[in-house]
């Protein structure tokens, strides 16, 4: 499954689940990303097993996307990934260290 189509998918739970749909809850769903990502590290700090550190990372990913489908709507997340890894792999050895 690609970015967009993920954007998709979480739109559709958001809206089955009545979650923050607006522009401006584009702050609290940056906090929740922020949140779970805390209980990610949480979750490795405490030596909890792979698939539970997953679950929270994929949080991380839902809150992020769903952001970017509210944020920057017209944005397609797979060119820009890609865009983004192209720019990244262009820079140079261990940079900005």
């Amino acid at each position: 499954m690609h970015l967009e189509e993920m954007k998709k998918e979480i739109e559709k739970l958001v809206i089955s689940k009545g979650f923050y749909n607006k522009p401006e809850d584009i702050p609290k769903k940056l906090l929740f990303a922020f949140v779970e990502l805390g209980e990610a590290s949480d979750a490795w700090k405490k030596g909890q097993l792979e698939e539970k550190i997953a679950e929270e990372l994929i949080d991380v990913i839902f809150y992020i996307l769903d952001t970017s489908r509210l944020a920057c709507p017209k944005v397609n997340m797979d060119e820009m990934f890609a865009w983004k890894l192209a720019k990244n792999f262009g820079r140079p050895y261990q940079y900005g260290e």
